[in-house]
């Protein structure tokens, strides 16, 4: 039997397990996907014993998603947004991969989306810095939005840096301004998960826009609700993070993963 898994510290509110297992029975792998909560400074040494124990892959969450670097070699995605969230055990030293990225773009495209024009990131903390590198290495000019305008700056400047298209740095303030002639918007806060709030003003969005919130619960936020309204192609939450596991799947396994199957999973556990 394979072991995969999952580390994080809690992770029993986690949604990964009922996803990974449906992905099990459909394909007839088997394996089984397990949790661990190691202490919340042992992220590093949680990798290398699971190492030792002949774990296939680990799935990574908060708070371990940049502790575990030194243990890994991170892919180079990874490595520019500065944290994994899954490790491929079947390299010497295993490989550290951020499928954050990947949930972003996968889910775009599952709803028909082109990666092309400019998108705006609403948000510079690690979904913002995975939405905003992912995007940019597809070829598309990201403009960063965020509260504090260094963070904004700081994650432009470093996306500018890198292979992909350009990065601009913005305040929340002009969002409007910024949103007007963009193709793809990225909310990736948690603005609207305890609160029936967007952090985006209605007004701002329009139906030329893709929207895409990284908030999963509740799945209907306020801001897709108004994106709908405004005529704007909408992707909730629930499938970034459905596809984020996909491709943890298929790096691990080497297998086709059975999409459906875990997005059932994953939506009669949401």
């Amino acid at each position: 039997m394979q072991v995969y898994g999952l580390i994080g510290n809690p992770v029993g509110h986690s949604l990964s397990p009922p996803m990974h297992e449906a992905a099990y029975e459909a394909t007839g792998l088997d394996a089984r996907y397990v949790t661990f909560e190691p202490p919340e400074s042992e992220g590093a040494a949680a990798v290398e014993s699971a190492a030792t124990l002949g774990v296939r892959g680990l799935n990574v969450t908060i708070p371990f998603k940049e502790q575990v670097l030194p243990a890994v070699e991170p892919a180079p995605l990874a490595e520019q947004v500065g944290a994994v969230n899954t490790v491929d055990f079947g390299t010497d030293p295993p490989t550290g991969y951020n499928t954050d990225a990947a949930g972003v773009t996968r889910a775009l495209t599952h709803h028909g989306v082109a990666l092309a024009g400019t998108a705006v990131v609403v948000g510079a903390g690690g979904a913002g810095r995975a939405a905003a590198f992912a995007l940019a290495d597809a070829g598309m000019a990201v403009r960063v939005a965020n509260r504090t305008a260094e963070r904004a700056e700081e994650l432009a400047a470093a996306v500018d840096a890198g292979p992909g298209a350009g990065a601009t740095a913005h305040g929340l303030d002009r969002l409007a301004e910024v949103l007007a002639d963009a193709d793809v918007l990225v909310n990736a806060t948690s603005v609207g998960m305890d609160e029936d709030v967007s952090p985006v003003p209605a007004d701002a969005l329009h139906a030329d826009l893709a929207v895409l919130d990284a908030v999963y619960s509740p799945v209907d936020t306020r801001l897709l609700r108004e994106a709908a309204a405004a005529g704007a192609t909408t992707v909730d939450g629930a499938w970034m993070l459905l596809y984020q596991g996909v491709e943890a799947f298929e790096r691990w396994t080497g297998r086709e993963a059975p999409v459906d199957a875990m997005n059932d999973a994953l939506r009669a556990r949401l």
